[in-house]
């Protein structure tokens, strides 16, 4: 069925051009208005992609070229899309920033995969008739972006905006929908290169309402409003199939997640897709808890276990309970964050903290990114997750550098191809059951995450029992490792 739902991608000329708080603003101040609100992060962001969740007040979906296909974005963009006024994606870096000459996985290109306009969000500062160059040089760059309208951001004044706006409107033949001032105060703190997640935040409620107002004061919000009407017909480009559930004739399996002030960074197909395997989902405070529920897999995905250190340390009968179900067989499979919380020690600030002590590890706490941008691992040996063989696409970023104690004892699953990992070659530690990786893997771009997941599940709760997908050829069972 072809598509017609409103939408707009808010880009910019580069990263920290004020595409994330202009998002949030507008999308508060619709929703002020009645209207409900699909947000979209493009790229692989986990904390703009919160704070969009936070403001919108429903998931925000990675749209990512790198990990997910064409019809992947495509079905994920459509179904997620669905019960909504208007959709809003939020770009990432600068509209044409790619992997190559050709700009694949940018801005742009998602930008002309969904045919939905874009509105260009500029830093004006200390320029006037240059920005109107520069809007016109995108133009002529790729025709095939349909840019709309220009947000000029931190305005110096009256003079400059109406200079610009009428240089743009004359060369570009494009109307200017906002303009706002430099702001003396931000209620958005920074950390890492973006925006502290939303959950450390207790004035994120105080910070979408400041951009909120932001929004309605210096944004032409009808206008932009109508221009995300005039959109071209979207059709479908896949096949439907109809999603996988398991049959597996007994109870559903548990599998636990850690959801806390530490460790939030999940993609929502990551659980979604666990949910709809037909797995129970229980949601564990690594923090708070003392106790570790009856569980037949663990699902620890990234964060800021820095910040929390003190509290997960002191937090020894959580950790001690977890890391003897580890070595009773449980299934564990740790991301970035969930990796460093399986280790050792963590060395933050010249402290030395506690971890589960599960993997021959320790982290210490860098300046400076240790390891940023995407991934690609080929798993190269045997192990309950992956096939030997396939190549994981995948998205890493930590400041964490890893420190392997015991060589002897350490094992790695994968050979890194493309990021940093553990040391440039390596990632993937992997003990009995437990597999932690810097790497994060969107479940939406590899469809056999969940079920590999669900299997392992199943066969650590009942070894014998066989499970069928349906919607699909798939059938699996079999011991887990040892």
């Amino acid at each position: 069925m072809p598509f017609t739902q409103p939408r707009i991608i808010i880009g910019a000329l580069k990263g920290g051009s004020g595409k994330t708080i202009l998002s949030l603003g507008l999308i508060a101040a619709w929703r002020d208005q009645g209207y409900q609100i699909a947000p979209f992060k493009k790229g692989p962001d986990f904390i703009d992609a919160g704070w969009l969740t936070f403001a919108a007040a429903r998931s925000c979906h990675n749209l990512d070229s790198f990990m997910m296909s064409e019809e992947q974005i495509l079905r994920s963009f459509f179904t997620y899309s669905h019960h909504a006024d208007l959709t809003l994606v939020e770009g990432n870096r600068g509209l044409f920033d790619g992997m190559d000459l050709d700009g694949s996985s940018s801005t742009a290109e998602l930008a002309k995969l969904l045919k939905a306009p874009v509105i260009l969000v500029v830093d004006v500062t200390m320029a006037t008739r240059t920005i109107a160059a520069i809007v016109k040089g995108c133009q002529a760059f790729d025709p095939g972006v349909n840019i709309v309208g220009v947000v000029l951001n931190r305005v110096a004044g009256a003079r400059q905006e109406t200079l610009i706006t009428r240089t743009i409107e004359r060369y570009c033949g494009l109307g200017v929908v906002g303009a706002v001032p430099r702001l003396r105060q931000n209620p958005f703190p920074e950390r890492h290169m973006g925006l502290v997640p939303h959950q450390e935040s207790d004035h994120a409620k105080k910070a979408v309402l400041w951009a909120k107002a932001i929004a309605q004061k210096n944004l032409q919000l009808e206008e932009i409003w109508r221009v995300a009407q005039e959109v071209d017909l979207l059709e479908p480009s896949y096949q439907h199939q109809p999603e996988q559930h398991a049959i597996i004739g007994a109870d559903p399996p548990q599998i636990g997640f850690i959801r806390d002030k530490a460790f939030w960074f999940y993609y929502p197909e990551n659980l979604e897709q666990l949910e709809r395997m037909g797995a129970n989902l229980v949601e564990i405070n690594a923090v708070s808890q003392t106790e570790l529920p009856q569980l037949d897999a663990l699902y620890v995905g990234g964060g800021f276990p820095e910040v929390q250190a003190q509290a997960l340390a002191e937090n020894q009968v959580f950790r001690a309970a977890l890391k003897l179900e580890i070595e009773k067989g449980l299934p564990v499979y740790a991301e970035c964050g969930g990796f460093m919380y399986m280790g050792k020690r963590l060395l933050v600030d010249g402290r030395t903290y506690p971890m589960v002590g599960a993997l021959p590890v320790d982290f210490v706490l860098e300046k400076s990114p240790q390891g940023h941008g995407y991934t690609i691992l080929e798993v190269n040996r045997s192990n309950p997750y992956y096939p030997v063989g396939q190549i994981l696409k995948g998205h890493e970023f930590h400041y964490s550098r890893a420190f392997v104690t015991n060589e002897r004892t350490a094992r790695f699953l994968f050979k890194v191809s493309r990021g940093q990992g553990v040391d440039g070659r390596r990632d993937g530690m992997f003990k009995k059951n437990l597999l932690a990786t810097y790497t994060h893997v969107h479940a939406a771009g590899n469809r056999s995450w969940a079920k590999n997941l669900f299997r392992v599940a199943v066969a650590h709760k009942t070894p014998s029992t066989r499970i069928v997908l349906q919607g699909g050829q798939d059938q699996f069972s079999g011991k887990v490792g040892s």
